[in-house]
């Protein structure tokens, strides 16, 4: 997906999609709000597009994906994490609560990246896109300390570091922390944490967010 195309959405598209989300929506309710928000413009820009949302794919594996293009074959997984945050924004109330366990958070983003990778065998799909959009920065300045139970999964952006390969958790990870995603996250392609700026809510301490987006492997 080299070449923009009517009625699809390609990894050039996506960064300027959410520049124009960004100036009406600096910020969202939740996920759902985001997912629907997103798939709204995507519709707007590219009416002959598609967009589904919750689409589940004829494959072996038991998954629905946020958003669908039809028409271009273009999967996209959305996640959307906040830090304390009440604000008032075009006379709409927002208050975001800080989502704990950054850990999970990052093994859950990884993990979309590795079921999009799964649509290989779905010959419908020609791209996939994973997009994490968060106000807390330890998502791209952490984790700091070595040794952590997670480090495996870090989203750090840092210079020559590839997320790829085999990641699993620490030994020292409780099961508690570990139940439900015990397996070890197993990526085919290489992929670089690149943040970008999505807004900034003035005067306020987590007001900043940005997002990562990764094109998975999938040809």
């Amino acid at each position: 997906m080299s070449q923009r195309q009517k009625g699809s959405v390609n990894v050039f598209e996506i960064p300027a999609l959410m520049r124009k989300l960004a100036i009406e929506r600096p910020l969202f309710h939740s996920e759902a709000d985001f997912q629907h928000a997103l798939a709204w413009l995507i519709h707007e820009q590219h009416s002959d597009s598609g967009v589904r949302l919750e689409y589940k794919p004829p494959i072996k594996e038991t998954m629905y994906l946020d958003i669908w293009l039809a028409k271009s074959g273009v999967a996209i997984e959305l996640k959307y994490r906040t830090r304390n945050l009440e604000r008032k924004h075009n006379g709409e109330s927002f208050y975001l609560r800080k989502q704990s366990a950054c850990d999970i958070s990052r093994y859950d983003f990884l993990k979309d990246i590795q079921r999009l990778e799964s649509l290989s065998g779905f010959s419908d799909a020609k791209a996939g896109f994973a997009v994490f959009l968060t106000n807390d920065h330890l998502y791209w300045t952490g984790p700091t300390r070595e040794g952590t139970v997670d480090a495996a999964f870090s989203l750090r952006g840092e210079p020559d570091v590839q997320i790829q390969g085999e990641m699993t958790w620490s030994e020292r990870a409780s099961a508690g922390t570990k139940r439900d995603r015990e397996e070890p996250i197993r990526l085919k392609g290489a992929y670089e944490a690149q943040w970008q700026d999505y807004s900034r809510v003035p005067g306020e301490r987590y007001g900043e967010f940005r997002y990562l987006m990764v094109e998975a492997a999938i040809g």
